[in-house]
Parts: structure tokens; C-alpha cells; sequence
């Protein structure tokens, strides 16, 4: 039985000495293969491979492309590992046009901007000048070559930033639907509502409200209109209660002169 157990002891020799063996050259092939990929790692961030190559803009329609990289601050010669992304964050929404920025990066060397505008839900028309407002009530330079505005034109709105404001967070909580459909509004206050507004409606309806009621009046305008008869326009009435009232032959004489005048001046 010893004589069995020392012989077989023997033969197991050889076979821990090649395990070892082998585990020993695993070890030295892993520490050679990591020395060497820290030798690239060093090479590669002391080289223009990991620099930023490229910078795109996703999202941007109101803000040019130039200038939303520009304000970030990315070039090529910025670390593509080493972006300070709060600072390029802070820096693009420093234009009040730019409601939000997520940073996207792609290897090898690719940074993507993809940017949330503020959407611009009203326009002042001012000394022939369309005055873009944004949803949180900024107002923004003149527009000079804007031709067909794409959201209601505030009219005779002048000096009156606080109303301006107010009047577009309530533009903002309208369906798009409703918001479309509205061409002009016009500050029309009278001795008991300063905050009176008329507004002109695309398929030919005025609405009279007030501005702190505006978005929830308004958002019912669809079912008002749709009970009333298609070949009978007139002033939809919305400041306190809601009715109808039905235009007279002199009031639509007026409203006709009134656009025919309006198109000749645009023309």
C-alpha cells in the first residue's frame, strides 16, 4: 500500500511542475499585455487621435449651428476624455433661445450636441419689426426678413414687457391645434380690464378675453366653434362668461376694408 501511494505521488510531479509552469507564463503573457496597453494608452493621449475631431449639432432650428459650437468651446484641440461638460452645458444655454444641452460623445472622437430650443410661441409686431417670443416670456431681437410668422403676431403690445410675458406662458398651455389657429392678438384694454385682448382667428372669428384666463378659455374655442353656423361669423366672447354674438353687415363691411388694407400694406 506505501510502495502504491509513493509511486503515485511520483507521477504526480511532473504534472504540478507543467501546471505550474503554465500558470507562470499566463501570468507573464497578462503582465506583458497590460505593460503594453498602458505604452498605447500613454502614446494615444499624447497624440491628435484623442482630440476631438468632429462636433455636431442635433436638435438646433433658431440657433445656428456655428454658434451653439462656438459657445461650447470645443475645438480640436479639446481632450475628447477630458470635456468639462457642466461648463459647455452653462456656456450654450447662455443663449436665451436654448432651453436645454445633452453631450453625447462617439468614438473616436466625435462630441454631439444635441440641443432643446425654447419654441417661440408668439411674435410682437413692432415699427414693421416681428420681436420673437419665447415660452418663459424673453424677448428676442428683431426679426428683419421674417415673412410669414410661424406663431399669433402680438399687436400694439408696446412697452408692456410684464403683459408680453404673462400673455406667452398662457400661449404655451394651448394645444397646437388652438395655438395655430390664432393669427393676431391685439392689447385692447378698456376702463375695466386691462389685461383685455381681442383676438383674430384664422377661419374668421374675433374672440374677446383677458389674459389670466386665456389658455383655459380658449382650449374649449374647438366645441364653441363647432356648435356654431359655418356662414355666420362674430365675436366669440370669453372674459367672463362665453356667447356668441353675431356680426352686422356694417361690422363685416369693416372687417373686410380693414383686411383688404391690411394685404395692400403687406403687398
Amino acid at each position: 500500500m506505501e510502495k502504491q501511494k509513493v509511486i503515485s505521488l511520483e507521477d504526480r510531479v511532473p504534472q504540478l511542475k507543467e501546471k505550474r509552469r503554465q500558470k507562470a507564463n499566463r501570468q507573464l503573457i497578462g503582465f506583458v499585455f497590460t505593460f503594453f496597453l498602458l505604452i498605447l494608452v500613454i502614446i494615444y493621449l499624447q497624440t491628435p487621435l484623442s482630440k476631438v475631431s468632429n462636433v455636431e449639432v442635433e436638435g438646433a432650428v433658431n440657433v445656428g449651428e456655428t454658434t451653439i459650437i462656438e459657445l461650447s468651446g470645443i475645438t480640436n484641440e479639446t481632450s475628447f476624455w477630458k470635456i468639462n461638460e457642466d461648463e459647455v452645458i452653462k456656456s450654450i444655454k447662455s443663449n436665451k433661445q436654448v432651453n436645454d444641452v445633452v453631450i453625447k460623445k462617439k468614438f473616436p472622437s466625435t462630441v454631439i450636441l444635441s440641443i432643446t430650443e425654447n419654441e417661440r410661441v408668439a411674435y410682437v409686431f413692432k415699427d414693421s419689426m416681428f420681436y420673437p417670443i419665447l415660452e418663459n416670456g424673453d424677448l428676442l431681437e428683431k426679426q428683419e426678413q421674417l415673412k410669414v410668422p410661424d406663431a399669433p403676431i402680438l399687436i400694439d403690445w408696446d412697452e408692456k414687457a410684464d403683459l408680453i410675458q404673462a400673455m406667452s406662458l398662457q400661449l404655451k398651455e394651448l394645444p397646437e391645434s388652438v395655438s395655430n389657429a390664432i393669427s393676431e392678438i391685439h392689447h385692447t384694454p378698456n376702463d375695466t380690464d386691462s389685461e383685455r385682448i381681442t383676438i383674430y382667428m384664422s377661419d374668421g372669428y374675433q374672440v374677446l378675453a383677458t389674459i389670466r384666463t386665456f389658455a383655459d378659455k380658449m382650449k374649449s374655442y374647438p366645441q364653441i366653434v363647432s356648435q356654431l353656423d359655418p356662414n355666420m361669423k362674430g365675436i366669440i366672447h370669453l372674459e367672463v362668461g362665453s356667447y356668441f354674438e353675431a356680426y352686422n353687415k356694417e361690422q363685416m363691411e369693416g372687417e373686410a376694408e380693414e383686411q383688404s388694407s391690411d394685404e395692400q400694406n403687406e403687398g
